[in-house]
């Protein structure tokens, strides 16, 4: 498998969840990876699971300065950075007249700012080359509201304005912005109960497909938009999400699942 041969990416929040079936997958497909969290112990063993095709590597990603040195030191190893997945983020359940103004910034700073240093940075290196691939993990809440979710869902919104101005300003120098944007997945913060089997679908009986996602789904559409079949795709947003966004089943009409 070489859909990602000689190619470096960068994947923010690698260390678990979609970031690390993400650095799976593309390690599988050829590349080597670069696993950027603040989560050392389990970064560490996924890297060592992943052999010789993946590091980890610190990064806190608010913080412009450590994005620096991250850029510099891929460049420097690797001489290139061909994909780069703005992966990390928080969610924050409570309503929004209950939300803390420091939940608030928190939010901002690692769903927003941190996929805003990450293409300042690693873009500036890409369009010098004169390619790469930018994706951006958004959410099916960047396209609609909800209750307890406001200012997660903010951050989706703007995470989406943010793709499709990147992806217009690099463009034109052989660099695709795209978003990806799950809904229900299985993770450490879609299923936070950590409930099992048929259990933890119970939530998604109003989403077509009947079922939460995995991981290694919403990674597949990520690796679609880093790899080269997806040359002409740029300021595009892929909604991975069960058909959750398609609308809202009434019921009592016919066409819908049975209870």
């Amino acid at each position: 498998m070489d859909r990602m041969h000689g190619k470096v990416a960068i994947i923010t929040g690698g260390a678990r969840g979609m970031g690390a079936a993400t650095a799976r997958a593309f390690t599988a497909e050829g590349a080597s990876v670069i696993v950027a969290d603040l989560l050392e112990a389990e970064g560490q063993e996924l890297a060592r699971q992943l052999g010789g095709a993946a590091d980890f590597r610190k990064l806190d990603v608010a913080r412009e300065d450590e994005w620096q040195t991250l850029v510099e030191e891929t460049l420097s190893r690797h001489g290139r950075i061909d994909a780069l997945v703005n992966n990390a983020g928080l969610v924050h359940y409570a309503d929004t007249m209950s939300f803390e103004p420091e939940a608030f910034d928190r939010l901002f700073s690692v769903n927003v700012k941190g996929a805003f240093l990450g293409i300042k940075h690693v873009g500036r290196a890409m369009t010098e080359a004169g390619r790469g691939a930018i994706v951006n993990i958004a959410s099916i809440a960047g396209l609609q509201g909800g209750n307890g979710i406001s200012i997660y869902s903010a951050t989706k919104w703007a995470l989406r304005g943010l793709t499709k101005s990147a992806a217009m300003e690099l463009g034109p120098y052989g660099v695709r912005v795209n978003a990806v944007l799950p809904g229900g997945v299985d993770t450490v913060m879609g299923n936070p109960e950590g409930l099992p089997g048929d259990t933890k679908n119970q939530y998604y009986k109003d989403v077509p497909l009947q079922r939460i996602g995995e991981p290694e789904e919403v990674a597949s559409a990520t690796l679609f938009l880093c790899t080269d079949e997806s040359s002409y795709i740029c300021g595009a947003e892929l909604s991975v999400d069960g058909g959750m966004n398609a609308g809202q089943y009434v019921r009592r009409l016919p066409g819908a699942p049975k209870a």
